[in-house]
């Protein structure tokens, strides 16, 4: 379920995969400042949720119109993504829209009770959960467009790991005794 907080239209709750989960250590990318990120895959299928992400989008547009001089712009880039076309060689993303949300600040990273979860081997890229993410518009080195900030996480359930990362299990073979490595 996705929801809109009342007291600012800019801001919704995505039920999401999580991809590239920086959510434990700021990440720096090209030299950047050192930001918490992640790219939350959404279902195509989640209707709801996506026109909550258009319409707070066009909300942030206007917000931002005196940015950009009044005007929107002809080249504005947009958060919202879709995966069948920006990540074809990806195949989480198919059938999917993504947002590359980030933040300066962590995110509080909670479960399914809101409470901390402190072992950062729980959360990672491939787990599913909600993001609290704030669009909001930008006019930075000509570059003009909508971002998402990454509010807060919640962890709703593990799933296949994404990328290289691997579980011990998968690695290796319980061993009885010494010498089984051995020879």
């Amino acid at each position: 379920m996705s929801t809109t907080n009342n007291n600012d239209a800019t801001k919704v709750v995505i039920p999401c995969r999580f991809s590239y989960f920086n959510g434990w250590e700021p990440q720096s990318i090209n030299g950047s400042d050192p930001k918490y990120s992640v790219s939350a895959i959404i279902d195509k299928n989640d209707t709801e949720t996506i026109a909550k992400i258009k319409a707070a989008i066009e909300i942030a547009k206007k917000e931002a119109l005196a940015k950009w001089g009044g005007k929107i712009p002809a080249n504005l880039k947009l958060p919202l993504r879709d995966g069948d076309i920006d990540r074809p060689e990806n195949p989480e993303y198919a059938n999917s829209y993504f947002i590359n949300a980030n933040s300066k600040q962590a995110p509080q990273i909670v479960d399914k009770q809101v409470q901390p979860i402190l072992d950062q081997s729980e959360v990672y890229s491939g787990c599913y959960g909600r993001i609290s993410v704030t669009f909001y518009g930008y006019n930075s080195n000509g570059n003009r467009g909508i971002a998402a900030g990454w509010g807060n996480c919640q962890f709703l359930k593990a799933g296949e790991p994404l990328g290289s990362r691997t579980t011990a299990a998968a690695d290796f073979d319980a061993v009885d005794g010494e010498d089984d490595f051995l020879g």
